[in-house]
């Protein structure tokens, strides 16, 4: 039987630059690929999630976004790439793995990378899901009053930079049950020491600006859609979510009770159900 753990991180040559891939699972099996939000790694695909994802029979593939972890970087606040380029890179990761249609689970700020993939590039979309994202719109709620997000450290200070992370998970979390601190300390620990420069990661996909498709919108996403949205969520709260369902035909929409802008270990059996349900029956 094939072993449903990692079959290790590997380096691709990607639109021209460096990017650190890892899967896991059969790949005879449906592909889904994970999408971070900004700013972050693989590392924040968990891997104990990405192997409960596989062994319900879908073949998982996490990736480092340029300037985070092991692939290519840029100086801090030099990007030298577009949104448009963050987007091909999911389907220059998918054409390196032999992956023709994907299913995409694209998190936060680049839930951006799936609607521009989901409207331009239809033939290699198997499927939508968007976790804790948005669709822009301006009557929308802010975020939260009591968002309270940190000063921001001394990049050359790893242990100020570490604690900025965890304070700022901490905040995006809004008030939830299920954050756990310990994890998410050794989780940024691991994420720090892993970048190629930590200080791109925290500011360069901040620095560039966000691009749509150029075929249409949210209405025009033809492929089956479900959104993902924490009921705590400070920085999108909840309406963010159902604004999303509401602007995507046929959509769905799946409140992970507890959560906030993220997905704890307690809401994964949910996340779970609810994305194989959705992923049934595509291939890769």
């Amino acid at each position: 039987m094939t072993s449903l753990r990692s079959h290790g991180e590997q380096l691709l040559e990607i639109n021209g630059v460096e990017l650190c891939a890892e899967t896991f699972g059969d790949r005879a099996d449906p592909a889904i690929v994970l999408v971070a939000g900004a700013a972050a790694s693989m590392l924040w695909w968990d891997s104990d999630l990405c192997e409960e994802i596989a062994a319900h029979g879908r073949f998982v593939v996490r990736y480092d976004h340029r300037d985070t972890g092991r692939s290519a970087c840029c100086p801090p606040g030099q990007p030298t790439y577009s949104f448009t380029d963050l987007t091909l890179d999911v389907l220059g990761i998918q054409d390196a793995l032999g992956i023709e249609r994907a299913h995409l689970v694209c998190q936060s700020m680049f839930g951006g990378i799936g609607l521009v993939l989901g409207v331009d590039h239809p033939d290699r979309v198997a499927s939508l899901t968007f976790v804790s994202t948005s669709t822009g719109a301006d009557d929308l709620p802010p975020p939260s009053s009591d968002l309270a997000m940190p000063t921001e450290p001394d990049v050359s200070d790893t242990a100020a930079v570490v604690e900025y992370v965890v304070d700022g998970a901490r905040a995006y979390a809004g008030g939830s049950p299920y954050f756990d601190e310990t994890a998410i300390r050794a989780l940024v620990e691991r994420d720090v020491a892993r970048a190629r420069n930590y200080a791109s990661t925290l500011v360069n996909h901040y620095a560039i600006e966000p691009a749509g498709p150029t075929h249409g919108g949210f209405g025009d996403i033809a492929a089956p859609t479900l959104v993902v949205h924490g009921d705590h969520d400070p920085l999108l709260p909840l309406p963010h979510g159902e604004a999303l369902r509401d602007g995507v035909r046929g959509a769905e929409l799946r409140v992970l009770e507890g959560a906030g802008h993220d997905l704890p270990r307690p809401v994964w059996d949910a996340f779970v159900s609810a994305l194989e349900r959705h992923t049934e029956g595509g291939r890769s």
